[in-house]
């Protein structure tokens, strides 16, 4: 039995000598050393994060577990991370966000932000200074979810369209991001690498100045230069120049129980109509009839036209599911599935369920004409379109509360109501204390997302679905195979790399290939990872080439948040693709010119503070 013991300890993390084979003792001592163990995983993880076959929160995991079985680190070590406060500060500003969201404050604050001018510039300026004045508070996707409407918007009253404007505001919620600490995780592990190098993490405004010279200089070229460089194409999401495409069941009428309805006669009525017949669902199925074949009574007929459902049941001799059109105060609005919806998942009749009957979902989109399944057996999936109707306030809520983005008809109004208000005030409260006190930035945050939920503004459900578990877990992995890689050596012998290559070089020079490395890696990896693998690097040559190590740090934080050279290196520029009707070349030609400013204004601007 002593050998099961043995096992079951080093199974469990024992810290008996025992409890684990004699390789798995050596901690930089013979033909394994530590640094040559660290660099290894650090290598396989930057390979398994490029190469995106594996989610990054299980390649975190991987290299944590391969860390503590190679000795690199022991159990306690490897858990640690996840007792962070980097992890605990992210998931309660995830809820004060959802709540802001949630409640409408936000999209209310977004109102106020756009002012009522007749020059598009102007009016464009105000939506993106609302995304980057979100994204310093809340989640940088959450931000630019409640400013596209006003976008949308935007572009529907000047006729111009969408794809002028979503890049620059991606692009806009990116930049405001980096003006705080909690803007995004990445700021928050680059505090965590402070904490371990100087003693102290960072506070609330101290990257302000630098991430705020660098987001206004973007807010002038988006609105002067950048959003004339963006195409003007039309989008699946948004076409230009036509009505959108609407994809609805249909009845037949009882004239089908007598024999007298062929596919060829519905098809020719539909035609006429300005519909298209997709297929003949019978018993639940897709039906593969001849042209001459007779239609049964219960078959059902998917339909695709740019109408909806009323008008082309009433010319085709059909029957549509329901006579809401004739219901005075309904609207109909056609919403855009945004990641992170609770409907994802879901059947269309989730909408009619969640709102007691109220609001329905009256057509799909271009997948279920692709699909051509029946309409009740699908599922709602990220990127969807959907067309619902139901009162104007109603469609609102539903639209607020489940990250749907509004396209066609003009946003519902939101009233700040009381429980706007309460989480507003809650939430500059948590702020003002963790300013201007000396209280911890996680206890504050946390203890405002536990009154916003003891208060009620935010139901349960919705505050533990506004946790991004994968986001917490990739964090938590992350920092202790950071401190590993740090503590074996490796940063140290990549810092002195680039202290030999930049010797000398001035403190300017420095700073922009500290903060340019950043920008480029970040291509390839999440800005997590960047930042912790950059994070030591930059203080490590902060210290071989004498210079401060907030300066390096501040330098990587920026060039860390900052991707605007590929749809796929920040998750916003990848939610407007679609919409905007976006190319892979349109965002290095957009972003191009924004990226070497950002370099430039940081190396500037960090090197009269600290030269």
């Amino acid at each position: 039995m002593g050998g099961v013991d043995i096992a079951t300890k080093w199974l469990l993390g024992g810290t008996d000598a025992t409890a684990r084979p004699d390789f798995m003792r050596r901690k930089g001592s013979g033909l394994v050393s530590g640094a040559f163990l660290s660099s290894a995983i650090m290598l396989l993880a930057l390979g398994l994060f490029i190469s995106d076959r594996i989610r990054p929160d299980a390649v975190a995991l991987i290299v944590l577990l391969l860390s503590w079985a190679t000795g690199l680190v022991s159990i306690e070590e490897a858990l640690a991370g996840f007792a962070s406060t980097a992890v605990v500060t992210v998931a309660a500003v995830l809820v004060i966000g959802r709540a802001m969201e949630f409640t409408g404050a936000a999209a209310t604050l977004t109102r106020w932000m756009v002012p009522n001018v007749r020059f598009v510039a102007v009016r464009f300026a105000g939506v993106l200074a609302m995304g980057m004045l979100l994204s310093a508070f809340m989640n940088n996707i959450a931000a630019l979810v409640i400013t596209m409407p006003a976008a949308y918007a935007l572009a529907r009253e000047h006729k111009i369209p969408p794809g002028a404007f979503l890049m620059p505001l991606s692009f806009a919620t990116i930049l405001g991001g980096m003006t705080t600490l909690i803007g995004t995780p990445a700021n928050l592990i680059l505090s965590s690498v402070r904490e371990d190098t100087v003693g102290r993490p960072f506070g609330m405004f101290d990257m302000t100045y630098v991430g705020g010279a660098v987001a206004l200089a973007g807010l002038v070229y988006l609105v002067t230069i950048g959003w004339n460089l963006t195409p003007r194409r039309p989008s699946e999401a948004a076409p230009a120049g036509s009505p959108p495409v609407l994809v609805y069941e249909l009845a037949l009428p009882i004239g089908a129980a007598r024999g007298r309805t062929t596919v060829a006669s519905v098809r020719a009525a539909l035609r006429k109509s300005g519909a298209v017949l997709l297929a003949v669902f019978r018993d639940g199925s897709r039906a593969k009839l001849e042209s001459y074949a007779m239609l049964h009574h219960d078959d059902r007929l998917l339909v695709m036209s740019r109408e909806e459902p009323w008008g082309i049941a009433r010319r085709a001799e059909l029957i549509p599911d329901a006579e809401w059109e004739h219901v005075a105060g309904l609207v109909t609005a056609r919403v855009l599935v945004i990641h992170g919806s609770s409907l994802i998942g879901d059947g269309y009749g989730a909408v009619e369920a969640r709102t007691e009957g109220r609001v329905r979902v009256i057509a799909a989109g271009p997948r279920a004409a692709r699909e051509k399944h029946p309409l009740a057996s699908m599922t709602i999936h990220a990127g969807d379109q959907l067309f619902i109707q139901g009162p104007a306030e109603e469609v609102g809520a539903l639209i607020r509360r489940n990250r749907l983005l509004e396209i066609d008809r003009k946003a519902t109004l939101v009233r700040a109501g009381r429980p706007a208000v309460l989480v507003g005030g809650i939430y500059a409260a948590a702020l003002l204390v963790a300013t201007l006190f000396d209280v911890s930035i996680a206890a504050c945050f946390l203890m405002a997302a536990l009154a916003i939920c003891l208060l009620r503004l935010l139901p349960a459900d919705e505050a533990y679905r506004s946790v991004d578990l994968p986001v917490l877990v990739l964090i938590a992995a992350m920092i202790p195979i950071g401190r590993a890689f740090d503590d074996a050596g490796g940063t140290r012998a990549i810092a002195d790399a680039i202290g030999w290559l930049l010797s000398g070089a001035p403190l300017p020079l420095v700073l922009a290939v500290i903060c340019g490395a950043s920008m480029l890696l970040s291509i390839f990896l999440n800005n997590v990872a960047t930042a912790l693998v950059m994070g030591q690097v930059g203080v490590g040559a902060a210290a071989s080439l004498g210079i401060s190590p907030d300066a390096a740090l501040l330098a990587v934080l920026v060039g860390t948040s900052c991707d605007f050279l590929t749809p796929i290196g920040h998750q916003n520029n990848l939610l407007v693709m679609r919409p905007g009707g976006y190319r892979f070349r349109d965002y290095p030609r957009v972003g191009a010119p924004l990226s070497v400013m950002t370099i430039v204004v940081t190396a500037y601007v960090l090197s009269r503070a600290y030269g």
